[in-house]
């Protein structure tokens, strides 16, 4: 692929892979790796899941950044290149599938999983003995999260020294009950999460057919739109707004699919050290949700280090809290033990 000014004296690698959907069928997807071009054989590997809040194709990381969007290359260059300056190589993947499907968030850890398995199978980056860590904040520290409690079954051959997460919705349904049941400036990232998850359960999850008129017109707007403009047309509604006569998760089917998305729910713990931040009065996560799943982390054994970011919004958290991130991934790089305030 064409170098990108924004990371100088970098290769760029675009890797197809076979991966598996929310059912176990085979699928293919995508990972971007952003190489420093004179990197040494086995030099670290970050798989860093990107904030995809889109159900339109063009809000893949491995489309975006070859967009005339300058907000990318705004927010995200300065972190991307202090990991390329140590010597880090980035593997970028489309953690939302071939479908979109966002808001289904196993299917992402599994993508994720899978696109460090590519990035150790190409010759050409020399990464077969690198050490791997994992990043990720809000949609992509979901994806991170998925990704570290299914390690151990899913992916039992690699050895990854860490994952850093942070403003992890680590259950679904709480999230889009707070977002969706009242009015709320940010509903339209509940009701494009709903319209992921019906992409990937399409017999399980019907929810188009329980939108009303007001709420097929927005879903319209929705369906092939990123962030920017899925925030702005559902800013302001509810699920009271927009559905016929019930809401999603009453309906038993509905319900089974958005639990078999909230990692607090999923039984299997993280075989690696574990670094999470959030703010402690975030407005779109459900805390209570974090605090619940890293306790039965630390009960299980689990090296996991917790940290509150004192500011009152979700993206300012991302931003403050990501330099302790880097540094602890470092330290876990370097082999330094993983310290724990379980």
């Amino acid at each position: 692929m064409p170098a990108l000014a924004s990371f100088p004296d970098t290769d760029i690698t675009l890797i197809k892979f076979r991966s598996t959907d929310s059912t176990g069928h085979p699928i293919a997807a995508t990972t971007t790796v952003i190489s420093p071009r004179h990197r040494l054989p086995g030099a670290p590997v970050l798989s860093l899941q990107q904030i995809i809040n889109g159900l339109g194709a063009q809000c893949a990381v491995s489309r975006e950044l070859y967009t005339s969007d300058p907000n990318l290359m705004i927010r995200e260059a300065p972190g991307w290149n202090v990991a390329l300056q140590r010597g880090w190589t980035l593997a970028l993947p489309d953690h939302l599938g071939p479908r979109i499907a966002y808001g289904a968030a196993k299917l992402g850890g599994q993508i994720t999983l899978d696109g460090l398995r590519a990035v150790q199978r190409v010759p050409e980056l020399r990464a077969e003995h690198s050490p791997l860590v994992m990043a990720g904040y809000s949609g992509g520290g979901m994806a991170t999260a998925w990704a570290a409690a299914l390690a151990a079954s899913y992916a039992p051959e690699l050895r990854i020294a860490g994952a850093a997460m942070g403003g992890v919705p680590m259950n679904l349904v709480s999230m889009m009950e707070g977002l969706g049941m009242n009015r709320h400036p940010a509903f339209g990232l509940a009701l494009a999460a709903g319209l992921g998850l019906e992409r990937e359960y399409p017999d399980r999850f019907p929810l188009t057919d329980q939108l009303n008129d007001r709420g097929l017109a927005i879903r319209d707007k929705l369906v092939n739109s990123c962030t920017n403009d899925i925030l702005t047309a559902g800013a302001g509604q509810g699920a009271l707004d927009v559905a016929k006569t019930t809401v999603m998760t009453d309906d038993p089917r509905a319900r089974a699919v958005v639990d078999e998305n909230s990692v607090e729910l999923y039984p299997g713990v993280p075989n690696m050290p574990v670094f999470e931040w959030h703010s402690p009065i975030d407005g779109l996560i459900p805390i209570d949700a974090v605090v619940h799943t890293l306790r039965r982390y630390c009960a299980a054994g689990a090296r996991v280090w917790s940290e509150q970011v004192p500011v009152p919004d979700h993206l300012t958290a991302a931003v403050l809290g990501l330099p302790a991130a880097y540094s602890w991934l470092d330290a876990r790089l370097r082999g330094e033990p993983a310290p724990t305030n379980c």
